[in-house]
């Protein structure tokens, strides 16, 4: 305990903390999904308190576009998986805990066995698919859940499903956002994002973690706190101290299948595929990698003018347009294959710079 005293002083002589409260850190097994720009300030600061285990899933590569706001990264890490480079960092910061490596992508059919072991989950991915998708296995499994999002200097933090003293649990991501339409909110890529929010709301999300572990200060527990990284004002909206709205059973999410920018570079020499942008004017005026340009927005008034003779590839900034396009595309046509550009226009520049 001295060398975990003279590690963590400054902590352990907070009112309140001591070394109760750092032990409770060490016993905690913590699962942090995505190491992106959330989950590396917050992996980072849980690291150095002291969370005794720490699992880190994500399944994508390292990219410089990544790094004015994934900390954990540098450019020497550029095309290497997030998990294993953030990983040897925690490592580095802190070789006194154990850190799990999960380079996966988390879906329906393994969610459950990934978070079992887990006390609590942080939810730093940058999806809504998978903000669902973990939300409803933390409520299946009876786990609390700390929420982050970030979108240009606007950002958000709660804790959903903890365990009220009456045996309810607290109101979870669903009690807030029944059903979000992905396309209506653009992703960092396109929206930007400044750097110091993600770290901001990282840590906000790390210090939730503390001080559930160590039985300190008060929790975002049926709340919900937005922060405007524009002006530093904050507000502070209070769902609720319980969930009215259940959870039963995991949502049904199909895979969208992606293909590789090296394999439709192959695959546009040869013309054997329909290729679609499905961006915004604004971003088609930019740039572009040819093909069909039909807005996300239009696709359903306009699905019948693409070409069914051979399969579709669409595109976009960074996947998660063109993903939402294949799934609309597949209600329409089950019979014809559609694949989403992977990593979007990202993907396809970094393969393009020498």
């Amino acid at each position: 305990m001295q060398a975990d005293f003279l590690r963590y002083s400054c902590q352990m002589v907070l009112p309140g903390f001591g070394a109760a409260a750092q032990k409770r850190l060490k016993e905690a097994k913590v699962f942090i999904a995505g190491a992106g720009g959330l989950g590396c300030p917050a992996a980072l600061y849980l690291a150095a308190a002291g969370i005794g285990t720490l699992g880190i899933a994500d399944y994508d590569r390292v990219s410089v576009s990544n790094l004015h706001r994934q900390v954990l990264y540098s450019e020497e890490d550029a095309g290497s998986p997030k998990v294993a480079s953030a990983a040897a960092a925690l490592r580095r910061q802190n070789p006194h805990i154990q850190i799990n490596e999960h380079s996966i992508k988390i879906g329906a059919d393994n969610v459950m066995d990934l978070l079992a072991s887990y006390d609590m989950v942080v939810d730093a991915t940058d999806n809504f698919d998978a903000r669902y998708l973990l939300n409803d296995a933390c409520v299946l499994l009876g786990k609390p859940l700390v929420y982050g999002a970030i979108y240009q200097y606007e950002g958000q933090v709660a804790v959903w499903n903890l365990l009220n003293p009456d045996g309810t649990r607290s109101p979870n991501y669903r009690d807030v956002f029944p059903e979000v339409d992905a396309t209506q909110i653009p992703d960092c890529t396109v929206g930007g994002v400044t750097p110091p929010l993600a770290g901001m709301i990282g840590c906000m999300q790390a210090n939730e973690v503390i001080k559930y572990f160590s039985g300190t200060g008060e929790l975002l527990a049926g709340k919900l706190l937005l922060l405007d990284a524009a002006t530093l004002q904050t507000r502070l909206i209070k769902i609720g101290s319980a969930s009215h709205t259940p959870v039963t059973s995991l949502p049904a999410t199909a895979e969208v299948p992606t293909i590789s920018a090296k394999d439709l570079t192959t695959s546009l020499a040869g013309k054997t595929v329909e290729l679609v942008d499905v961006r915004n004017p604004d971003e088609r005026a930019a740039f572009h990698i040819g093909g069909t340009h039909i807005p996300l927005s239009e696709l359903e008034n306009k699905i019948d003018s693409i070409s069914t003779q051979k399969p579709v590839v669409f595109y976009c900034a960074s996947g998660k347009r063109s993903a939402e396009a294949v799934k609309r595309w597949r209600k329409q046509f089950p019979q014809v294959p559609a694949y989403s550009l992977e990593g979007g226009l990202k993907g396809w520049t970094e393969l393009s710079e020498p």
